[in-house]
């Protein structure tokens, strides 16, 4: 649109106009004293001087700033492997926390019913050691021909030679021997939970013309049932309580071969235990 204007203009205009378009072309363009020139020189210089400091400083960075990857790259890596062992030892640590508060707990159960024994066996011990008391009180008067109440083992021994309850190779109970079982028959009726174990011994000489009675062992076992028979038949302690053995000679009191020794050694001996269904039961869970 310009462009025809400026065609359909008269020419004086169009002269002065493109007049008017040097004058200002002129004016606009002017000439660089030296000192100013000087001035532009020096500033260039300053801003290449600046521009190649800022290039290093920048490379400087770049290197920083990778070497500060590779530490961090490192330092990741250490954490993680740091972080895995933490890891580890806390599970370790809460397997093991979760051991012992097991064991914790099953100490304090064992310990628990190691109580509950100990306070049965001390029972026990009471019981046997007050059967023990009344024993001797009751047999007081036989205790000078042979008889004997201990306690061994948590069990009372009652111990009779054999001439307080036989004649001399004999299996049959003669009466100051009755008279004995018979006083110790009051005590173990009146003490139901208490078993018998009658035990028959020997010493070590041979058996010679006891007829039906072959040796040691089958002395000592008829004479342990002589007992057995007379305590269950007569006297009407429980049968179901009473064991009858027969040890021979292989348990002696006294080793030595004298007389004094084989006499101790001719004994019947009946042995008596409490009933220990619940110390059994107790372990047994």
């Amino acid at each position: 649109m310009i462009p025809e204007l400026y065609q359909q203009l008269p020419m004086k205009i169009k002269c002065f106009l493109l007049l008017l378009a040097v004058c200002a072309a002129l004016h606009s363009c002017q000439v660089l004293s030296n000192k100013k020139y000087k001035a532009l020189l020096a500033t260039q210089d300053s801003l290449s001087t600046r521009a190649a400091t800022l290039e290093s400083v920048v490379s400087q960075l770049k290197t920083d700033t990778a070497r500060l990857h590779r530490e961090l790259t490192d330092l990741q890596g250490g954490y993680n492997l740091l972080n895995d062992k933490y890891n580890t030892l806390n599970n370790s640590y809460n397997t093991t926390s979760s051991k012992v508060t097991q064991l914790a707990t099953d100490l304090q159960k064992r310990e628990a019913r190691l109580k509950e024994v100990e306070g049965i066996l001390r029972k026990r011990d009471e019981a046997t050691n007050a059967l023990k008391d009344k024993l001797q009180k009751a047999l007081l008067g036989f205790q000078e021909s042979g008889l004997t109440v201990d306690v061994r083992n948590g069990k009372v021994y009652v111990s009779l030679t054999d001439k307080l309850l036989f004649p001399s190779g004999s299996i049959v109970i003669d009466e100051k021997g009755k008279m004995a079982l018979k006083q110790l028959a009051v005590v173990l009726n009146k003490e139901p939970e208490i078993n018998l174990a009658v035990e028959g011994h020997t010493d070590d000489k041979k058996v010679i013309n006891l007829g039906q009675i072959k040796d040691n062992w089958d002395l000592s076992v008829l004479r342990a049932t002589s007992v057995s028979r007379y305590l269950t038949e007569i006297e009407k302690v429980d049968p179901v309580r009473v064991t009858a053995t027969g040890k021979g000679q292989f348990q002696p009191i006294d080793p030595a071969a004298t007389p004094e020794a084989r006499t101790k050694n001719r004994r019947i001996e009946i042995v008596l235990s409490p009933k220990l269904d619940e110390l059994y039961n107790l372990i047994s869970k």
